[in-house]
Order: C-alpha cells, then sequence, then structure tokens
C-alpha cells in the first residue's frame, strides 16, 4: 500500500509528462513531449493516436511502428490503445551526457500511405548526482607574508546533473582566516576561491585544515566535500605568471597521440627555488582527460585519441607554481577540429522482397541515412544504379523511399539488384553500400504465341486412323500457370465434314492425330484453326490455322473414256486402205482419278491381229497406221491397247479396238508429229497461198465423202443390229477427272463424242477430230456425274 507522500511524488512526476507542441512541415508531423528520467520501464509517457487525431486501432490497420537511431528501442508502441510507453529507465546522464535539453529523436513510421512524424521526448533532469570532489584533500602553501584579501583558487566539485540541480554555491567550515567566494565560469559551470581573511602567523599556526563543502541546488539539496590542507610557508612574494590568461588551439581529431597542442609558459619574477615555475593540470582529472602536461616545458600533449563526434571542445586548466607555493593559472581552450572518419550509415526501415509486373508507382523501400560528422563531412548523398527503372525520393530530414520509375515487366527482367549508395561531401569521401534484391512476381499479361502463324501438314491418302500426323507448337514467356499452355480445336464456321471426325489434338503438347482413313479422292484438303489458352487468370489464348494436305496414292487405275468397253456393240474404226503410213486411226482417251505421277499415263500397243501394221503412239494414245495398208491385209484387224498410269506400283487398263480396212473410202491426211515440224519451215509466200487453198478444196471434198460414207455405214450397220457404237443405259463410273498434263486429254486434238439416247433410234456419232485444240490449263477438275447418257459430250 502506497504512503502519502509516494502518491504525491507520483502525481508530480505525471504533471510533467506534457505535451509541448504539434510542428508540421512537407508533409509530415514533429510531436514534442517532455518527461524526468529515471522513470520507471514500462510508464507512461502519451497517447500518440489521440494527439495525432486517429482512431482506435488505426496504428495497428497503418502499420505504425517506433523507429530509433541505434540499436536500442527506448520506447515501445502499443498499436491496439496508441500508448507510448517507456521500455526501460531512461538516465539523462548517459544519453545526453552534459548537453542541454536532453531530447531524444524517434520517428513514428506508417505506412498505408507512407507517412512519417517526428516524436521529441524531452528528458528532464532530476537531481540524482550528489557533487563529488575528484581530490579528497587539497594542499596549498600559503607564505604567512600574503596580504589579507589574497585570493586562491580551488579545485572545482564535479556533478553530472544539469541546470539548478548542478553545483550552485561553496562553504568553508567556519574558521577565522579564511572565507569561500563562489564564481562564475564561462561554460556556466561555478568555481570557488579561498580568500583570506586574516594575516597568517607560521609560528602560530604553521598548519590549518578546512572542510570545503559544494552545495547543488536540487531540493533537496545534495552536497560533497574535501579537505583544504594549508601549510603556511615563508615569504614569496611573487607569484608566477603566464604570458596568456587564455590559450585558443584547434586541434584535428585524428591527430597521433603524444602530438603536441601547445606549449604554456609563466614567469616568476622570484630567485632560487621561489622563481622556479612547475606546471601542473589543474583539475588533475586523468582518467577522463585526454591531455597531459609537461611540469618542466608547459608543453602540452596528447595522451588518448580525440573523437569529435564525443567531445568537440575541452577547457584545461593549467597552475604553474613556484618553489614557494605560489601558483598562476590559465585556461587553454582547445577546439577538436573535425575530419572525415565516419562513413554514412543506412537504416533500413522497411523492405519489400517482391512486387507484381505492371504496377504502377510501388514503395519498394523506406530507409534513413545519418552521418555523425560535421559539416560537408556530415552532409550526405544517396544513389542507385542510372540502369534502372527505380527512383530515390527523399521524404523528411534524412527518410528516403525507394520507388519503381514505371511499370516493371517480368518477362523481361526477373529480378533487380539495386545497390544504394550514400556518399558524405567530405575529403576523401567515405561511402556506405547496401544491397537489396527485389524480384518482379508475374502477371498474366502475355498470351500463349504460336511458333508460326499457320501451319501446313501432308498426310498420305487411305492412312491408318490415329496416325500423328504432325505438331503444333506454342510458348507463353509467362511463368507458373500462366505459361502452362493448353490446346484445342477451334470448329469451323461453315464446316462441309465434322472437324471432329477428321482430326484430333492432344491438349497438352499439341500433336495432331488423323482420326479417320482420308480419301485424296474425296477430299484433297481442309483446314482449321488450334487455339492454344494459358492457365492464368484471366486466362489468355491465341489461334494459327493449321492446313491439312492429302497426299495422293495410286489407288485409281485409268478409266478408258473411249473407245466404250461397255457398249453392247464394239466400235468399229474405218481406215481406208490407202492410207499413207502415220495416217490417224483413231485415239484412245483416258484419265486417272490420281494426281501427279500417278496420274501421267502411257499407251502400249498390247495384242494386234498383224503385229507391225499400227502403231500406238505412248504419249497421247493416237492410234496411225504404221505403214501402207496392201490389198492382201484382213478387212478386219482387233488391237488391244494397254493403258498404263506411272504410279508406285503401276495400274492400268486395256481397251479392244476394231479396225474395218475399206476400199474407196478416204480421208484427210493427218501428218504424224515429225510432219507438222517440218511444215513449220519457212516457205514462199506465194506457195504457201497456193497449198493452202488447195488442201482447203481438197479437206472440203474429202470431208464431204467421208461423212456420207458414214453415214450410209452406220445406217447399214443399224438395220442388222441394235447400233454399232452404242451406249447402254446406266450411269458412267464417278469421279472421271481431267487432270492438266496427264493421260491424253491434254494433247493437241478435241473429240466430240456423239452417243445413242438409246435402242431406239438409229442416228450416231462416231469420234472424230476436230483441230486446232488448246492445251489443258489447271488443275484437276472432277467431272460431274450424269444418270444417263444422252447427249454430246465434250472432252478436252
Amino acid at each position: 500500500m502506497e504512503t502519502a507522500p509516494a502518491k504525491t511524488l507520483q502525481k508530480r512526476q505525471v504533471l510533467f509528462l506534457t505535451i509541448l507542441l504539434f510542428l508540421w512541415e512537407t508533409g509530415s508531423e514533429e510531436i514534442r513531449y517532455s518527461m524526468q528520467e529515471e522513470t520507471e520501464s514500462g510508464s507512461f509517457v502519451a497517447n500518440l493516436a489521440k494527439d495525432l487525431g486517429l482512431r482506435v486501432g488505426e496504428l495497428a490497420t497503418r502499420g505504425a511502428r517506433i523507429h530509433y537511431k541505434g540499436n536500442k528501442q527506448l520506447l515501445q508502441l502499443d498499436i491496439t490503445t496508441g500508448n507510448l510507453l517507456l521500455n526501460e529507465k531512461l538516465d539523462r546522464e548517459v544519453l545526453c551526457r552534459a548537453t542541454d535539453p536532453c531530447i531524444l529523436h524517434f520517428q513514428l513510421l506508417l505506412e498505408n500511405p507512407v507517412q512519417i512524424i517526428q516524436v521529441d521526448v524531452q528528458l528532464t533532469d532530476i537531481n540524482d548526482h550528489s557533487p563529488e570532489f575528484l581530490e579528497r584533500e587539497m594542499l596549498l602553501k600559503i607564505p604567512e607574508s600574503v596580504q589579507t584579501g589574497t585570493v586562491f583558487p580551488l579545485k572545482i566539485a564535479q556533478d553530472f546533473d544539469i541546470g539548478s540541480n548542478t553545483v550552485q554555491n561553496y562553504t568553508v567550515s567556519p574558521n577565522s582566516h579564511f572565507h569561500v567566494v563562489t564564481h562564475h565560469r564561462g561554460d556556466g559551470r561555478k568555481y570557488p576561491e579561498l580568500v583570506l581573511d586574516k594575516a597568517l602567523d607560521r609560528e602560530k599556526q604553521p598548519e590549518l585544515s578546512l572542510t570545503l563543502t559544494a552545495l547543488d541546488g536540487g531540493a533537496p539539496p545534495r552536497s560533497g566535500t574535501t579537505t583544504v590542507r594549508i601549510e603556511v610557508v615563508d615569504i614569496n612574494d611573487n607569484a608566477p605568471e603566464f604570458l596568456q590568461s587564455v590559450y585558443e588551439v584547434q586541434i584535428p581529431e585524428n591527430s597521433p597521440l603524444n602530438s603536441l597542442v601547445v606549449a604554456v609558459s609563466a614567469r616568476d619574477l622570484d630567485a632560487g627555488t621561489y622563481g622556479k615555475v612547475a606546471y601542473a593540470l589543474f583539475q588533475g582529472d586523468e582518467v577522463t582527460q585526454p591531455f597531459v602536461i609537461d611540469e618542466t616545458t608547459g608543453e602540452i600533449g596528447l595522451k588518448k585519441a580525440l573523437d569529435f563526434e564525443a567531445t568537440r571542445f575541452y577547457n584545461v586548466e593549467i597552475a604553474a607554481t613556484d618553489g614557494g607555493g605560489l601558483s598562476g593559472k590559465c585556461t587553454v581552450a582547445i577546439e577538436v577540429v573535425d575530419v572525415n572518419d565516419n562513413a554514412p550509415e543506412l537504416t533500413m526501415s522497411r523492405l519489400i522482397s517482391s512486387i507484381p509486373e505492371n504496377s504502377p508507382e510501388t514503395v519498394v523501400a523506406v530507409f534513413s541515412v545519418s552521418d555523425p560528422d560535421s559539416g560537408d563531412n556530415g552532409k550526405m548523398v544517396s544513389s542507385i544504379q542510372n540502369d534502372l527503372p527505380f527512383l530515390l525520393k527523399p521524404t523528411f530530414k534524412n527518410f528516403y523511399t525507394l520507388v519503381t520509375e514505371r511499370p516493371l515487366d517480368r518477362e523481361e527482367r526477373a529480378g533487380y539488384n539495386i545497390t544504394i549508395t550514400v556518399t558524405d561531401m567530405g575529403t576523401p569521401r567515405l561511402k556506405t553500400e547496401h544491397n537489396i534484391t527485389v524480384l518482379v512476381s508475374d502477371v498474366n499479361d502475355n498470351a500463349p504465341a504460336f511458333t508460326q502463324t499457320s501451319y501446313t501438314l501432308w498426310v498420305r491418302e487411305n492412312n491408318s486412323p490415329a496416325l500423328h500426323i504432325g505438331s503444333v507448337s506454342a510458348t507463353d514467356p509467362d511463368a507458373g500457370a500462366n505459361a502452362q499452355v493448353t490446346y484445342s480445336l477451334l470448329p469451323p464456321p461453315d464446316p462441309l465434314v465434322p472437324l471432329a471426325t477428321l482430326v484430333s489434338i492432344n491438349p497438352d503438347n499439341g500433336h495432331l492425330f488423323a482420326l479417320a482413313s482420308l480419301d485424296y479422292e474425296a477430299l484433297r484438303a481442309f483446314e482449321f484453326r488450334v487455339g492454344a489458352a494459358d492457365r492464368g487468370s484471366p486466362a489468355l489464348s491465341s489461334q494459327a490455322l493449321v492446313r491439312v494436305l492429302v497426299a495422293d496414292a495410286n489407288d485409281n487405275a485409268p478409266f478408258v473414256l473411249y473407245p466404250l468397253q461397255n457398249a453392247s456393240a464394239p466400235c468399229t474404226e474405218l481406215v481406208p486402205r490407202a492410207a499413207e503410213p502415220g495416217y490417224l486411226v483413231t485415239k484412245v482417251v483416258a484419265v486417272d482419278g490420281d494426281a501427279g505421277q500417278n496420274a501421267w499415263l502411257s499407251f502400249q500397243l498390247l495384242k494386234a491381229t498383224e503385229p507391225g501394221l499400227f502403231g500406238v503412239w505412248a504419249h497421247n494414245g493416237e492410234v496411225r497406221t504404221a505403214r501402207l495398208l496392201l490389198a492382201r491385209r484382213a478387212p478386219k484387224q482387233r488391237l488391244v491397247v494397254l493403258v498404263r498410269d506411272n504410279g508406285e506400283p503401276p495400274l492400268s487398263a486395256s481397251v479392244t479396238l476394231h479396225v474395218l480396212l475399206v476400199d474407196g473410202f478416204s480421208q484427210p491426211y493427218l501428218p504424224p508429229p515429225e510432219a507438222e515440224a517440218a511444215a513449220a519451215a519457212p516457205a514462199d509466200p506465194l506457195t504457201v497461198y497456193l497449198v493452202v487453198a488447195l488442201a482447203s478444196v481438197s479437206s472440203l471434198f474429202l470431208f464431204s465423202v467421208l461423212v456420207f460414207v458414214a453415214v450410209r455405214l452406220c445406217r447399214r450397220a443399224g438395220a442388222a443390229s441394235a447400233g454399232r457404237c452404242a451406249v447402254p443405259e446406266g450411269h458412267f463410273p464417278g469421279h472421271l477427272l481431267d487432270v492438266s498434263g496427264t493421260g491424253t486429254l491434254s494433247q493437241r486434238y478435241q473429240y466430240e463424242v456423239c452417243l445413242t439416247g438409246g435402242t431406239g433410234t438409229r442416228e450416231f456419232n462416231c469420234l472424230k477430230p476436230i483441230l486446232p485444240t488448246f492445251p489443258l490449263q489447271g488443275t484437276v477438275r472432277e467431272m460431274e456425274e450424269n444418270p444417263t447418257v444422252r447427249s454430246s459430250f465434250l472432252f478436252n
């Protein structure tokens, strides 16, 4: 249970915890509090949430935390209540030494959005230290001839407190010879001087012992004492005097040990031992004092390393004492000159190691920099590499934020090694480097891309089902599930054949398979689109065109169009016995449903009634006489012609021709190709005109005779049978193809075929050539089927 005085003291301490001011600077706030030192750990300092006007719990949602330069966390923040509490008991003398006021600087860091608030806590001094003399006894040798009113300087007492709590007054024990006077020094401290009130008489009292007391201004005051022992000596009427009362000197903080700081000098007008001067540091604190003096020469040397950041000024008092005990005093004001011996320090407060790509300006890190040096040595410049898409932005005092300059692209670069360099402006320049690694996380911003915009695949007809016919491939520069590609078939808008019956695709690797056996003659090519989609969210996709070409196989034998082999009666060709060698008897017309070299046809005379009488041209199927037809030849000749394609293996068909040799029948002479070539030679114009006129008249006459004879023969044959060259009712074989440059249809002849419509009529026209014609153009064209052949057809 607490006593009443304890409660009163606690109330007094709480009253000192007041808010001093609110400062708003450049988008940041500054709050200052005041509290007494030596306050117990866990004590309440202030409610930051209330002082900042924030709601309860807002500090937690904004990730508030306290940042303090150094490893120790002197304060702790309860983010749930907003209370700022002491983490440990604070000692002003340890934290600030003699600095007044003693202010502890903190920063309150808030995220979402980033905000930095300066918090200053001023520690007020309490009287927790007593004055203390460094020496238990001071010895003064005073000649007996000293006049009253003479002043003798005494060594001061040290008190680590400041202000009114430090030494305020000195007193001496009651005596009849001396009293103490307290004086102020330039640095604010007070020092005592012993004043002689009554002349000394060595013979009566050779030695005196006084108690010197130092009192501070605390409530209650504290004190410290020391003994002043006074020896009365013989007359020495001149005290040493320094040439200067104050020596001012500057010394770099990196000066080596034992280096000379300054040399002081004092003189004494007395002679002998009374005129011999000995120098000494007046305070005599050899533990904390970094200087030493040669008692004979007065040279002040350096015995400990100096640190500008710890102590910038020293006031050293030097005493010169002669052999008679008289002394003089001077002050040496030493200023420590800063050198650039401290590299900048970087304290990282917030760091994000991974950021998503395509994000706008993003805060990656928040850090502060500091340099304990002064002037240009303490000025700092922070920088990063120039080739990185990041920027350093100063925010509050020495705080910086590292932000992205533009949205990042993971496919361009997946990670960045950033070196933050902090350089001071001293000579030589010192720098600190801090390396951080920032990874760019993937976003599904790239659709799969096919290696080709279109693919052409070849598959041979009559393939086996489930045959692998090719592959498509797409790549996605994203990562993870965003880069996993799935393939699919996209249905065509107006499919002639259902795509699902033709091909399938492996969704994992893009392999394409033919599901059915393909027929070149039914489907020569088809195309479809393939889609590639990734597994991102949302999924992205792309398309590619796949064109499948069916390669022809030699699976169709040649088909003979003329002469027809399914007629009820064979077609007979009439040849006059007077025909010259090379006379065109007829032409075998055949086609092949295949393409390419599989449809290249060649003709061969397989059998003949009289071998050597007729010949077949291998490339166009023309049957011509090989030599003159003599009267003794049999009037009926039977020829078997073999038609063979150029496939592997070759397929063939045969056709039987019936040739009737007649007397007195003439036919226009058709010259062989060799004669045509010879006719192309230049001739005399008049001769050419005569030849053309004669040939025209002869051709017209012969054509009329042939037509008349042909009509008569056909009518006669029609009376005897159902009719020669008749075509039976029924269908032509389907899918007859006209292939350019193949078979016999590409030759320089055009045939007109007139077939009878049935058995009731007797009119018909046999195959006859019409000259000239043109070669075939284009690719394979499929001939449409007709249910019944009742009219004439034109084959080119």
